[in-house]
């Protein structure tokens, strides 16, 4: 049969494809808000000297982390409307539960990183804040987290390349993301290879633009050196010369 162009590049600049595309990093984004927000409260639990905060965190990592994605977008979507009624309402829509599902899963997986990250920062760093006068809290903000993001930055756009890619579970749940849009058009025409070549450039053009962006952020937090222009060195010269 042939490659045929014509359905390619009118799927490629389709309306469909381009939804499916940005539900796919809505879902990604929200994952991603929630697994940070949970995971960082996990974290802190893990790293604490507390066992009432360091059981129930590794209980968290240790079932989230168990649990296959599939199964929890399944009982977010069909197992919890009939336990709670309130779910069953318009507002419970398959990205509303494909994204708190994949935004539990993740939580687990983020909270190591943050863990990891935050215990390589130098204990001397915090200890010379609070030194300084600095509460805890602000301690934590302007000390620790800002040196815990440069190491927590590669790993965690990662994890947000692959909720990309998981979104494509939530098909399951009647989420027509990305991989889903392609599908549709597959069983309707069975012309494989254009729908799915649309896809994979959808795809690399949306990893792309987040590499981009993740380059652009790991230079904002990078540690600059300013390397002493002659200028500058003339002048830590005395006058007389070296002594």
């Amino acid at each position: 049969m042939g490659f045929d162009f014509d359905i390619f590049f009118e799927q490629l600049f389709s309306s469909s494809y381009l939804k499916g595309a940005l539900l796919s990093i809505g879902v990604a984004v929200v994952s991603l808000v929630i697994a940070t927000a949970i995971g960082f409260v996990v974290a802190l639990g893990r790293v604490g000297k507390s066992q009432f905060g360091r059981v129930p965190a590794g209980a968290y990592v240790w079932f989230f982390r168990a649990i296959p994605a599939l199964l929890v977008l399944l009982i977010m979507w069909n197992a919890l409307p009939q336990i709670l009624p309130s779910l069953r309402s318009d507002w419970y829509s398959p990205f509303v539960a494909a994204s708190i599902g994949l935004g539990l899963v993740e939580a687990a997986f983020m909270a190591e990183i943050i863990r990891s990250a935050l215990l390589s920062v130098d204990d001397g760093q915090p200890l010379a804040g609070r030194a300084l006068g600095m509460k805890p809290a602000t301690v934590m903000l302007k000390v620790t987290i800002p040196q815990a993001i440069r190491i927590a930055l590669p790993p965690t756009t990662n994890e947000f390349i692959g909720l990309i890619k998981y979104s494509s579970l939530a098909s399951v749940i009647s989420l027509r993301e990305l991989l889903t849009t392609a599908q549709v058009g597959v069983n309707i025409t069975f012309r494989y290879a254009e729908y799915y070549s649309v896809a994979i450039i959808y795809y690399l053009v949306i990893v792309s633009v987040i590499t981009v962006f993740q380059t652009m952020i790991e230079r904002r937090f990078a540690w600059i050196s300013v390397k002493p222009t002659k200028k500058r060195k003339a002048e830590s010269v005395p006058a007389g010369g070296l002594a």
